[in-house]
């Protein structure tokens, strides 16, 4: 449980920069260089911002209140430096924040005045700056000023019936500062700064004579880590990563196209796709930091920027098409802590295997038989549920149905993340995995009940590893008991029964109380030669209380394949197809068609059938850690509903660079 939710991702940062920053053992022995050489350098950063507004509203009077807002901040870093003879460097320097995926942290000013409610939110901030600092060593001293910009909206929405008006502002103003960097070698630098901004003064007129004026001035405390393409790393390599063997950093952007064609729809809800054709485009940009503490612990932290909507804004169909688009649209990128957690382990003696760095894993060795505990901010799907051919929709998968158990309520908030702990004791041919978890204490929601250990998600998971075909296969048995808040359909259609004009959405939310979600998912993952691998998934939930946090499945088959391109000479491309059959429980399917809505489902009436989907694509492996996408989806009565379609094709291509 977070006490003080907004410190809690920056105090990580903190300890990662910090770890970066500090010299270690043997570093004297590495020739100095300055943090700022001569060149273009990129980056990103994540941090706290404080800012106060001072309003004038005019509407039935004027109102002068002063308000202060604070929030996590993230964003990106570009710039350019040259060293000025030996000691001094000059340089100019953009960059770009966003505030916390939640919707509370994109508010500066919320305020009552009259019969209306006048919300200001940010958006995005920038700065365009020169740079100025004096190298000692591997550090630099510098300090910073030029001009601050944002975009936001202004918004007025009367407090009863009525419709809210809005308008986009931008400003612009000052920024002033200062900050000390480190080199770490190989182009990577680790800086920590502050900056003051001042943006200066915007006026919205609304109907009626309303208007909204306010300045706005903001502090921001930032760490971040900016990396020098061209730089030579360690024995003259470029850009080989810094020789620092406690951190590992990696970073992956990910941009997916996707849209439809338009198609027959008897009828159109407020979660339906939308029978006329559409494209949507989603992003994504993350780091992975690692940073090793003591022995067999680790510390992982990866900041995230995120960006766009899902087709019909992420609803319309259980299996949805896109895994990357998150359920809280952005018309901005927003930055999110993704995952801050602590990871030990406990090796029992005997064999060991070699790791290599990956996204959540650093390099190294450790025992085969172990124990591993986690503690922190991460995704249940992280742990449990796995599966080498359908995990990850970065990668391989889109659909949602296909790279999890579609029936695997785990718990979770809008983006797939939760707060919990979980431990894992691994032997050569078996793995018992099981964890606690923080769920939404309310269904499809940011918001975490705190009522640890009296409510929440509760996993575990068995896996087994055996020969076939001369390959290993592992099945793994995944559990989940969710104990939370949470409305049950039939009991919801009780009340419609009884108060004719009763919405079912309406319903379902009286009747929310402490209630027991529980259901499996059993998972094959089968190499059949080292090209070639088959997957197949079976989960089931009871169905008779709303979803807490994933889709609106209650059963699900899916299954496929992938192969590498060996045999036509591109080994690093692959070819996947696969499959997904979703079903609803009759509770479930009885509250649909009665009208009420889904977490991504609900068309106002239902002719039920099974929704089925079948996926194929083609990943093509290119230079400079780039991979190709193109992905076809055949969606058939999408949202259980054989009146809409009930053929949707899915078209989609995405770019993914890792480095």
């Amino acid at each position: 449980m977070r006490l003080f939710p907004h410190l809690a991702p920056v105090s990580g940062l903190s300890l990662v920069l910090a770890l970066a920053i500090i010299p270690q053992a043997g570093a004297d022995e590495r020739p100095s260089q300055p943090a700022d050489g001569n060149g273009v350098y990129i980056g990103g950063f994540a941090g706290y911002s404080r800012g106060s507004v001072r309003p004038v509203i005019v509407d039935a009077g004027i109102t002068a209140v002063p308000g202060t807002y604070g929030n996590l901040t993230g964003g990106l870093i570009a710039g350019y430096s040259r060293m000025i003879g030996s000691r001094w460097m000059a340089g100019v320097e953009a960059d770009v924040a966003f505030p916390n995926y939640l919707d509370s942290d994109a508010i500066a000013h919320g305020q009552t005045v009259g019969a209306s409610r006048y919300v200001e939110r940010m958006n995005a901030v920038g700065t365009l700056r020169g740079r100025i600092g004096y190298v000692v060593g591997d550090w630099t001293l510098f300090g910073t000023g030029g001009l601050a910009w944002s975009i936001g909206r202004v918004s007025r929405a009367p407090l009863g019936a009525g419709t809210a008006e809005e308008h986009e502002r931008r400003r612009l103003g000052w920024a002033a500062g200062a900050g000390i960097e480190r080199a770490m070698g190989g182009g990577w630098a680790a800086r920590a700064e502050y900056l003051y901004t001042d943006l200066g003064a915007i006026d919205a007129a609304f109907a009626g004579g309303a208007r909204y004026r306010a300045t706005l001035g903001a502090h921001y405390v930032r760490l971040g880590l900016t990396y020098r393409p061209g730089a030579a790393g360690p024995e003259g390599i470029p850009n080989a990563l810094p020789d620092l063997p406690r951190v590992e950093v990696k970073g992956q952007t990910t941009l997916i196209y996707q849209g439809y064609p338009s198609f027959s729809a008897a009828y159109t809800g407020p979660n339906s796709f939308l029978p006329t054709s559409q494209i949507r485009q989603t992003w994504t940009g993350s780091l992975f930091i690692g940073v090793r503490l003591w022995e067999g612990a680790e510390l992982h932290y990866s900041p995230e920027l995120a960006q766009g909507f899902g087709l019909a804004g992420t609803f319309g169909a259980g299996g949805h098409p896109n895994g990357e688009a998150q359920k809280s649209s952005f018309l901005y990128p927003r930055y999110n802590t993704s995952r801050l957690y602590l990871r030990q382990t406990f090796g029992l003696g005997g064999p060991r295997e070699e790791l290599s760095s990956e996204w959540g894993q650093m390099s190294g060795s450790r025992d085969i038989s172990r124990v591993t505990v986690q503690v922190g901010k991460f995704s249940v799907k992280d742990m449990f549920d796995n599966n080498a051919y359908a995990q990850d929709s970065r990668t391989d998968f889109l659909n949602w149905s296909i790279w999890a158990g579609g029936a695997f309520d785990y718990p979770a908030d809008l983006v797939g993340l939760t707060y919990g702990a979980a431990a894992e004791l691994n032997q050569p041919n078996f793995a018992l995995r099981s964890g606690y978890f923080l769920i939404g204490s309310t269904p499809n929601s940011n918001h975490f009940d705190r009522a640890v250990f009296r409510r929440g998600g509760y996993v575990g998971e068995v896996e087994l590893r055996f020969q076939m075909f001369g390959q290993t296969t592992k099945l793994r048995l995944t559990g989940f008991v969710n104990h939370y808040l949470a409305g049950s359909y039939r009991e919801a259609l009780g009340l419609v029964a009884s108060n004719p004009g009763l919405d079912p959405t309406d319903a379902i939310t009286q009747t929310r109380r402490s209630r027991v979600k529980y259901g499996y998912v059993v998972n094959l993952e089968q190499p059949i030669t080292e090209d070639l691998g088959v997957f197949a998934r079976w989960s089931w939930n009871n169905g008779r209380t709303e979803i807490a946090a994933f889709t609106d499945i209650d059963a699900s088959f899916s299954g496929g394949l992938q192969l590498k391109g060996t045999v036509w000479n591109r080994p690093q491309d692959r070819i996947g197809l696969g499959f997904a059959i979703n079903q609803l429980s009759r509770d479930h399917r009885d509250y649909l068609a009665a009208g009420g809505l889904g977490i991504l489902v609900g068309d106002g009436q239902l002719t039920y059938r099974a929704e089925r989907v079948f996926e194929a694509f083609y990943a093509a492996a290119l230079p400079y850690n780039t991979t190709l996408t193109l992905n076809y989806q055949l969606l058939v009565n999408p949202a259980y509903n054989a009146d809409r379609g009930p053929l949707v094709s899915v078209l989609s291509s995405r770019l993914r660079v890792t480095f």
